[in-house]
């Protein structure tokens, strides 16, 4: 595939938006009535399905409502609906600013989120300030399910356990608020096990979803498919790796990937892209490290290609830091070479396998 093929299809693939948080509003939405003049409020009907096949599809959910949040929780808490609801907003903001909050929680773009109101005026005031949101108004929720926006291509192992990870996440993000100390003996304190290994036919569904999804620090803003990935996977002149982590909270599942193209010579790493969540875990550098230590048992020179954008200049950094200088550029790539003199050596905390 030519470069200008690559990015016409790169172009197709990231029009096919898939929602990755539904924020929904409460009173007159998830349930009938107003809970703080009400009686009694009772369940929309089927929400619970709706709520557990979002869940199962890997898709977030969050609250943004205008109640008090004590009564709010406990009603959640009754219903046993509480746990499916992360960053819940409950209180007398704005929808926007709550959605603004939930975005940068979650660390998601606007535009994979959908919000779910009665009221027009809320809408509206969400359309007119963040019109990347996905708007919709409750009585669209019996369709929710058979949106092509929520529907991802592959449920993954990974996309069925995605809350659950985030709810870690959050128990890591308390503990290290909560500790005194520097980072490094905060993450000592961790118990990291991280792996990479070539990846395997299993693998390549989870592996798609990472180049598709935007909240992935992407080197170059690549994205590939299936069977592009199961090509590669089988070409004698590339390699496909995938990492995975888990520490003493839970697993963060599988969390980056790597393509290298090689020549006898000359090994280019054309995608580099790590999950947003780990990269204060310091396994970016572990995994850069690793392959320019391949590199150098492989006698090859080690390149990497960068494609600059909004939401990678963290790729940027960790190439700069990892000893990579810049030998050329065409239009927005930018390619770096790393004379491999100086690879660092794994963290002594980090329990490091590498698998064949």
């Amino acid at each position: 595939m030519t470069t200008t093929q690559k990015q016409v299809a790169n172009s197709e693939r990231k029009d096919k938006k898939v929602i990755k948080c539904v924020v929904w509003d409460l009173d007159n939405t998830l349930w009938h009535g107003v809970l703080l003049e009400d009686e009694k409020v009772s369940l929309r009907e089927n929400i619970v399905n709706v709520i557990h096949s979002l869940d199962n599809r890997g898709i977030l959910q969050s609250i943004a409502s205008k109640n008090d949040d004590a009564t709010a929780i406990a009603k959640l808490e009754e219903f046993g609906l509480k746990e499916y609801f992360l960053y819940p907003q409950i209180n007398w903001n704005s929808k926007a600013a709550s959605l603004k909050e939930i975005a940068k929680l979650l660390n998601i773009g606007m535009d994979a989120i959908a919000f779910v109101d009665d009221q027009l005026f809320e809408l509206e005031e969400v359309k007119f300030s963040l019109p990347e949101i996905l708007c919709l108004n409750a009585d669209e929720i019996g369709h929710i399910l058979d949106m092509p926006v929520m529907n991802p291509r592959f449920v993954t192992e990974d996309s069925r356990i995605r809350r659950l990870m985030y709810i870690s996440d959050i128990e890591r993000q308390d503990a290290e608020k909560d500790f005194v100390g520097t980072t490094d003996e905060f993450l000592a304190t961790l118990n990291m096990n991280f792996t990479i290994s070539l990846a395997k036919e299993e693998d390549l569904q989870r592996a798609e979803e990472l180049t598709l999804r935007t909240n992935q620090l992407n080197t170059t803003g690549y994205t590939y498919s299936y069977d592009e990935l199961n090509h590669f996977r089988q070409s004698e002149n590339h390699k496909l790796l995938i990492a995975s982590l888990e520490d003493k909270y839970g697993s963060y599942g599988k969390i980056g990937l790597v393509l290298i193209e090689c020549q006898p010579k000359l090994w280019t790493i054309k995608l580099l892209l790590m999950s947003c969540r780990v990269m204060s875990r310091g396994v970016g550098t572990i995994m850069l490290n690793h392959i320019m230590s391949l590199a150098q048992s492989n006698n090859v020179r080690l390149l990497a290609e960068f494609v600059p954008n909004n939401r990678n200049r963290m790729m940027y950094i960790s190439y700069k830091f990892a000893g990579f200088k810049e030998i050329d550029k065409n239009g927005d790539l930018v390619r770096f070479e790393n004379d491999l003199t100086r690879i660092q050596p794994v963290p002594s905390y980090v329990d490091f396998q590498v698998i064949e």
